[in-house]
């Protein structure tokens, strides 16, 4: 496209060249006709006035021609340029009319779909800053209110007060962590601890850490691995962190005698072998304008009490490794998510 472009260009000044060199050598020619020096040597010659005239009119015709092609042009262009002058002061609202040559009108595209993305970046940084705020100030305001009770008397330091102050430093620590690890991976900066890994201990022993709280909320937690599982190059902390925000989510949204299904299958898929882990549960599920955006960052449904950061996290870490996550749910009938690994020979 922009060698077409230059060309294009291109030709367009050597036709504006051509047709100056002829208009000069037309004039020239008039001029030395008119003091009687061509006449002394090319008496012939009387064809060179009329044949001046048609190529100043030719010429003339061409250049207005040429001057409406450079205006076709200039003006897209121009758009262009005052547009990209408010997207450099940060204002990232203005767009350009496709217009033009197919040259510029490509450009043009190009153009806004920059601005659209730059947008929607500069939205999202300011919801970012927005969420952080809103989700550090509850445990702050919970510490610091603890605080100045116990200070002023008004509380005694005993038990239940330092352990409300403990668990809300906790909280302030792990939506740090997440912090951190979404940044990482967002920017690409992740690094990963891989080591050959058996996944179905992997599960079974994440599992195991959440039965007693699944017992506590009369859950039931279901594994389903088949032996002889082939092993895996991952890193198993990553993994770990993934399932346990999969079977966290669950737990939050299955109600009392329900049932969490953990699976773990070896599916082929186009590049060969890949392990499926599949957490599936028959909760409240998730309403069809929620569930395209539950792996976007500090997305919460109304009656959400997480922070958001939970499954873009996993989707984050499981594409890092190369696999993919999806969701399927449907209201009151629960929701399944299953996520794929690949398996290297």
């Amino acid at each position: 496209m922009r060698g077409r472009f230059s060309r294009r260009i291109g030709c367009l000044r050597a036709m504006v060249n051509l047709l100056a060199f002829f208009v000069f050598i037309a004039v020239l020619a008039t001029v030395l006709n008119s003091l009687g020096f061509i006449h002394i040597f090319y008496r012939p010659l009387g064809w060179v006035i009329p044949a001046g005239i048609v190529i100043l009119i030719f010429g003339f015709g061409s250049l207005v021609w040429a001057g409406r092609g450079l205006r076709h042009v200039s003006v897209p262009l121009g758009e262009l340029l005052e547009a990209a002058g408010h997207i450099a002061a940060g204002d990232y609202s203005p767009r350009v009319a496709e217009r033009g040559p197919s040259e510029v009108r490509a450009l043009a595209h190009a153009f806004n779909g920059m601005a659209a993305r730059l947008q929607w970046t500069e939205e999202q940084r300011r919801d970012l800053m927005a969420d952080i705020t809103h989700e550090l100030r509850t445990p702050l305001t919970v510490i610091q209110g603890n605080l100045e009770g116990i200070l002023d008397g008004v509380y005694s330091p005993d038990e239940a007060h330092l352990k409300s102050i403990l668990e809300e430093t906790q909280i302030l620590s792990r939506l740090v962590d997440d912090l951190r690890t979404l940044a990482l991976a967002e920017s690409g900066a992740l690094q990963l601890k891989r080591e050959t890994t058996d996944l179905s201990v992997l599960i079974g022993e994440t599992v195991s850490a959440f039965r007693i709280q699944a017992e506590a909320a009369g859950v039931k937690l279901d594994l389903q691995a088949e032996p002889g599982q082939p092993l895996l190059n991952l890193d198993p902390e990553r993994i770990r962190q993934v399932l346990s925000n999969l079977i966290a989510n669950a737990l939050r949204y299955t109600s009392r005698d329900g049932t969490i299904l953990i699976c773990l299958n070896i599916i082929p898929s186009d590049s060969g072998k890949v392990a499926e882990v599949k957490v599936e549960d028959n909760g409240v599920g998730i309403a069809p304008d929620v569930l395209p955006n539950i792996f976007n960052r500090f997305y919460k449904s109304r009656d959400s009490s997480g922070t958001g950061l939970g499954l873009p996290i996993a989707r984050h870490l499981v594409e890092a490794h190369g696999g993919r996550i999806s969701a399927e749910s449907q209201p009151g009938q629960g929701t399944t998510i299953r996520f794929t690994l690949p398996i290297q020979e």
